[in-house]
């Protein structure tokens, strides 16, 4: 597949071997009721992978809530990854980031009227924003990168698989990238195949499809990446298309797990593109900041440059204090969505309100004073 960032380490498999064979017996207990499971209820969408690293995950639990706030109650579950918090926390608008982790935080900004919890113990997340007073109108909840979190049967279980690194192509860890076999994509009602080329052919759509091999309860899905205009972090001013852009240079900056897809969509808009990258989740300090500036300073010759970086690294970029100006005044935000490929967002949308109509706390219990009736 062109554009495959997949490496292996051929001298690692045995490690691998021993890695799955743990996961595969985790698996078989879970299968067999040995391992304690749990439904609710309330409908429960979990979206996650099988794989380390961003499959789009915040984006494609962005389109969920767009999708379904106006009718539902909707609330997210997320573990909180890298919080200085334990246990479960609900947010409210005046959250630290570091006490919910950058995604839950950017979520939380970002969605108003909506609940945005984490706890690490799924299970008791949901009850708790089921049954606390606070959030007892819970309607729908939405499960962050929850794929392995086998505690939980969800109503919808959505596998989000990079178009990059497919998990057919991809190997266990240490070897891979791979947290659970292949096989695994068989827990999952919906597969989608996220960050493809907007210039995909339609002999790649049939070739993804039969690489990957679905059963016929499954549904697969496409999409890409769609980016907003730039918007400045520190200072008032306009925002930016990026078809205005015009070749003008751009340092890009990320702390996010798979840059790659991002890097090649900006350029379209220039050929004169530099990256700074930074682990996943990476809390910036002073001394990445300066490594910054020199970056900029570099590529800046002639003061029309830009620096460029995600919504979720903009949450952790604001949290430093005296970032310089020269930095500050060019620091540029580039807001992404999903969107849907081969005109299959209607039946992917009637799919999820579906589910969550006939299954929502109301629905069962009509269902239930029905059944006594009889």
């Amino acid at each position: 597949m062109e554009g495959n960032y997949i490496k292996i380490h051929d001298i690692l498999r045995p490690l691998s071997w021993l890695y799955g064979l743990g996961v595969s017996i985790r698996n078989v207990l879970f299968d067999y009721g040995i391992m304690p499971h749990e439904s609710f209820d309330v409908p429960v969408i979990s979206v996650g992978n099988i794989t380390v690293g961003g499959t789009g995950k915040t984006p494609h639990i962005e389109y969920l809530i767009r999708l379904l706030e106006k009718k539902y109650k909707v609330a997210v579950l997320s573990r909180g990854y890298k919080r200085k918090t334990r246990g479960y926390k609900l947010a409210d608008l005046h959250t630290p980031m570091e006490q919910i982790g950058d995604e839950p935080f950017q979520i939380r900004q970002k969605f108003r009227d909506i609940y945005v919890a984490v706890d690490a113990n799924r299970r008791r997340g949901i009850h708790r924003l089921c049954e606390d007073k606070a959030t007892a109108d819970t309607e729908v909840v939405l499960l962050d990168d929850a794929y392995q979190h086998r505690y939980v049967t969800p109503g919808i279980n959505i596998l989000l698989v990079d178009y990059h690194r497919l998990i057919t192509e991809d190997a266990l860890l240490p070897a891979g990238r791979l947290r659970e076999p292949e096989s695994a994509k068989e827990r999952a009602n919906i597969v989608i195949i996220t960050k493809c080329p907007t210039d995909i052919k339609p002999m790649d759509f049939r070739v993804l499809t039969k690489t990957m091999n679905l059963r016929p309860y499954q549904q697969l899905f496409f999409t890409c990446l769609k980016y907003s205009k730039m918007r400045p972090i520190f200072k008032h001013a306009e925002e930016v298309s990026l078809d205005s852009i015009g070749n003008r240079p751009i340092l890009l900056v990320t702390g996010i797990a798979s840059p790659k897809q991002m890097l090649s969509d900006l350029g379209q808009y220039s050929k004169n593109i530099s990256i700074l990258e930074f682990p996943d989740h990476h809390y910036f300090n002073k001394k990445d900041i300066e490594a910054i500036r020199n970056k900029f300073n570099e590529i800046n010759k002639n003061n029309d440059a830009f620096i460029v970086t995600t919504e979720k690294d903009t949450v952790r970029l604001m949290s430093i204090k005296d970032i310089p100006q020269d930095v500050a005044d060019n620091l540029y935000m580039l807001p992404v969505e999903v969107e849907f490929m081969l005109d299959k967002e209607e039946l992917f949308n009637d799919n999820i309100i579906g589910h969550v109509r006939k299954n929502s706390r109301n629905s069962i219990l009509h269902k239930g004073k029905d059944a006594n009736k009889s």
